[in-house]
């Protein structure tokens, strides 16, 4: 059986949304829990378009390039909040998004 193969803007994806989600998961934590809602918002709101373009490459959707242009700017709203923050998991997150920003965009050109 062949190796299924996945394009650097679905793995890009899958590990920012991975990421996403534990960032958020980690803001949950934190003492100061009203200051890191919009960053756990922003976080889960990434995780799933994250999961959708993923899929969508895997399927050489029709509508790739418009999904992939949502992603990137979703990553890039993510990143803005998380590098706010000092925790390792929020800067992990903003530079885990700016990099799967970066993809979504090769794959929209």
């Amino acid at each position: 059986m062949d190796a299924i193969q996945f394009s650097d803007c679905a793995k890009a994806c899958l590990v920012c949304s991975l990421t996403c989600t534990t960032c958020a998961a980690a803001c949950m934590e934190e003492e100061k829990l009203e200051m890191m809602r919009e960053c756990m918002s922003r976080c889960l709101e990434c995780s799933d378009i994250c999961l959708l373009c993923a899929r969508s490459a895997q399927r050489n959707s029709p509508f790739m390039a418009e999904i992939c242009q949502v992603c990137a700017q979703l990553c890039d709203w993510c990143a803005q909040e998380c590098i706010r923050h000092a925790s390792e998991h929020c800067q992990q997150c903003a530079e885990t998004c700016h990099q799967c920003a970066i993809e979504c965009r090769r794959m929209a050109a």
